[in-house]
């Protein structure tokens, strides 16, 4: 009998908020080398900071063979055995976690929005290049094999000039009106509403896709004004409120046309209130000779247009298949669907590769900053009605 091991260098791992996504990023480490057999470096799970003082958290770090539970993000982040930092709390945290990890000489895969604005966000990018670390963002829609597709189609001519643009993120987390007023809906904790938490990610699609988007006014709407209190923490969308109504702060509905700089006109539209729609995340490109959409309910699909007369044109659904983005890491052939969570294994598969190379790989703070800047003038857009432009 013969025994392997895999030789690749550990990397020491910490998470910040063991909650939903939390645990999303520690699956996506222990999978890493699973998919990525020549992954260069070997995530390993050291420690996790948590508030919660409850079964499920202690559920949560024993099934993930965490070894340590602080209390305080600052023991986990002031560790010497710790090399890179998932953050994966809620908004306010991000930018003070963020910015002590990087000092501490460690790598951060931090969630979006990274700041609560755009300002926080910089603070981030300055402190990540000071330091010289490297720093992922959680734009996971980007790493679909169909949308690496589509920017491929896109980057080789193959649509044509490409001139409309219309990026979709709708949901229905927030349409209860009994929803409990929770730090998602108050500013100084969320920093924004739909527009940090959904157009953020409409954004980095489009730009991923299409190019940049240099020029855009926005329209903001708060459907549900007031929501019930709730006494205690409460993190999930689903909490209830029973407690006295209290306002809501940020907006639930965001539309706005864009200017792209390679001269395409673009919408992009979200609501965390569209009754009926549940991840309903999507991107349509039309160029000049072809088009092609993307629906992530339907994530192995993409639907094109392509190499026929431009009038009476007929659409067809190409089924990923490997050889498309990251597909083959997954499953072996065309038409297998892969899931929300094999996305992150992606994303850390790619953060771990910046860390072993010391090159950037995947969208990273540099791509968040972006997204927070064109988020912030939207939100300039709304208040003062008008056109804003958006420097590069």
């Amino acid at each position: 009998m013969t025994s392997s091991t895999n030789a690749a260098t550990p990397l020491r791992v910490g998470v910040v908020g063991l909650g939903w996504m939390g645990q999303v990023h520690a699956r996506a480490y222990t999978r890493v080398g699973q998919h990525y057999l020549d992954a260069p470096l070997r995530p390993v799970l050291v420690a996790v900071a948590d508030t919660a003082a409850d079964e499920r958290l202690a559920r949560a770090v024993a099934a993930y063979g965490f070894a340590d539970v602080h209390a305080d993000w600052r023991e986990l982040v002031a560790r010497d055995d710790i090399d890179a930092v998932s953050i994966t709390g809620p908004n306010f945290i991000h930018r003070d976690v963020a910015v002590a990890a990087a000092r501490a000489g460690k790598h951060l895969w931090l969630e979006k929005p990274a700041g609560r604005h755009a300002g926080e966000t910089a603070e981030i990018a300055d402190a990540v290049a000071q330091a010289g670390v490297q720093a992922a963002v959680g734009f996971n829609y980007r790493n679909a094999p169909a949308v690496e597709l589509a920017r491929s189609l896109v980057a080789e001519g193959r649509l044509g000039r490409v001139e409309q643009v219309r990026i979709t993120m709708l949901a229905d987390y927030a349409a209860h009106p009994e929803g409990a007023l929770t730090w998602r809906y108050q500013n100084a904790w969320a920093g924004s509403g739909v527009l940090g938490d959904l157009v953020s990610h409409g954004v980095d699609l489009g730009r991923h896709v299409v190019g940049e988007i240099h020029s855009l006014v926005c329209d903001t709407a708060t459907f549900i004004p007031e929501r019930p209190a709730l006494s205690g923490a409460a993190f999930a969308h689903t909490a209830r409120g029973t407690g006295a109504l209290a306002p809501v702060e940020n907006e639930d509905y965001a539309g706005a046309l864009l200017h792209f700089a390679n001269g395409a006109r673009g919408t992009l539209e979200s609501s965390r209130v569209a009754v009926g729609e549940q991840c309903t995340y999507g991107i349509e490109v039309h160029g000049d000779t072809g088009a092609l959409a993307w629906d992530f309910r339907r994530m192995g699909e993409l639907r094109v247009c392509l190499d026929q007369e431009v009038t009476d044109a007929g659409w067809t659904t190409h089924y990923v298949a490997p050889g498309d983005g990251d597909l083959g890491a997954f499953q072996p052939g065309s038409g297998i669907a892969m899931s929300y969570d094999d996305l992150k294994v992606v994303e850390a598969h790619r953060f771990v590769r910046s860390v072993a190379t010391g090159q950037p790989e995947g969208a990273t703070i540099v791509d968040a900053l972006r997204a927070a800047r064109l988020v912030d003038a939207m939100a300039t857009s709304a208040a003062e009605r008008r056109w804003v432009d958006v420097d590069a």
